[in-house]
């Protein structure tokens, strides 16, 4: 299970970082969660609600502090809104993260949330609490950030079978060495076709422009099999998963009969530390969509397609929303370097899809549903075709 760098020559406009991982903006780190419990043979008895289980949590933690009282710079953007995150409004609103950014399966989403509030309520007692315990006229919230994407072709969703152990597991692993493929929220996702999953990349831009890192992390669960593109170049044209049945992936194979629609889902998490504010973040979050489309996606109204960016370089103490001693920061105008940026963000975006596929391993779920691994020495052989090797 390589990645697209130890598969193929891979050379964009702007070098990787060490890890070429999110965690290359320092102080980032990813923990997930993995859950894989029940058999999923076909034939069995399957009781919506019981498992089987393909599904999972990852958080993305901005810094190892206190979130809630150090908060970071945040924006969100919707590129297709066919889904059902929790605490977007509040980040378009106040520009400001608070909780870490946890991605899990659909209807895991609400017991995500409530798991982020339960942890941030332990770290700051006050939260909820009134005006004589903040001496702030009203009552102190907390907005957790939870995105998803459906993993039901291999997971039973109705169980919804991840909450506050599963979240505290995850916040525990958490590490700037980032597993991919069919780990954590990646667990039970499909894309293109085959096994999609987490996949991570990252770009520094040069010395004179600043030095600065971009990194991205995505959940991949989008894309009709005919659709992925890799460097430029159709695979999907020329390979397809298999039919269900274990044959090895071929030409022109087909899904079998009872899978879904792949309109499908992405989550996509950008970090920076160029020290941006909310606006400035947003317009990275806008480029984030032409990243997706380089690897054939097309936006399906059927897709909930979202992107939450942040910046490490400020932090923003809970005491100064509350009016007290407001400070003064130095935020960059990312107008001159926007190109440099945005050629990371595209970059990143793109090369974090490919790794999601390529590091995930085949993966049999309910009812004997199979999402495959990728073939990379197929994949490998059609770039050498086409002079991509």
């Amino acid at each position: 299970m390589p990645r697209i760098r130890e598969l193929t020559a891979y050379d964009g406009a702007l070098p990787p970082g060490p890890r070429n991982a999110i965690s290359d903006v320092a102080g980032v780190t990813v923990g997930h969660y993995t859950l894989i419990a029940g058999e999923g043979a076909a034939g069995l008895a399957w009781r919506p609600g019981h498992g089987p289980y393909r599904t999972g949590v990852t958080l993305v933690l901005p810094h190892a502090r206190n979130l809630y009282a150090e908060k970071v710079v945040a924006a969100v953007h919707t590129i297709n809104g066919f889904g059902k995150p929790i605490g977007f409004e509040q980040v378009r609103e106040l520009g400001l993260l608070e909780t870490p950014i946890a991605l899990t399966g659909t209807l895991n989403v609400p017991r995500v949330a409530d798991a982020l509030l339960t942890l941030a309520i332990e770290a700051n007692p006050h939260i909820g609490a009134g005006f004589a315990e903040t001496g702030w006229g009203g009552y102190v919230s907390a907005n957790p950030l939870v995105g998803e994407t459906s993993d039901g072709y291999l997971s039973d969703l109705q169980g919804r079978p991840v909450g506050l152990p599963e979240v505290r597991a995850a916040l525990a692993a958490a590490s700037a060495e980032v597993a991919e493929g069919a780990v954590g929220a990646g667990t039970g996702t499909s894309c293109y076709g085959w096994k999609g999953g987490i996949g991570t990349a990252s770009r520094v831009l040069p010395p004179q422009v600043g030095g600065y890192a971009v990194g991205a992390l995505v959940q991949s669960n989008f894309g009709r099999a005919e659709e992925l593109t890799i460097r430029g170049v159709p695979i999907g044209q020329h390979l397809r998963p298999p039919a269900g049945d274990g044959r090895p992936p071929r030409v022109d194979d087909r899904q079998p009969e009872d899978a879904p629609p792949l309109g499908g889902s992405i989550m996509i998490v950008l970090a920076s530390d160029a020290p941006l504010d909310a606006r400035g973040l947003g317009r990275l979050a806008r480029r984030a969509a032409l990243g997706l489309a380089r690897t054939g996606s097309t936006g399906h109204g059927g897709s909930g397609d979202f992107v939450i960016a942040f910046s490490t370089a400020n932090t923003i103490p809970e005491s100064e929303l509350l009016g007290r001693n407001p400070m003064p920061r130095a935020f960059l105008h990312e107008q001159p370097i926007l190109d440099w940026l945005a050629t990371a963000v595209v970059e990143s975006v793109e090369e974090a899809i490919y790794n999601s596929l390529l590091m995930a391993h085949t993966v049999v779920g309910r009812n004997g549903h199979t999402r495959h691994a990728l073939p990379a020495e197929e994949v490998a052989r059609l770039l050498a075709a086409a002079g991509r090797s």
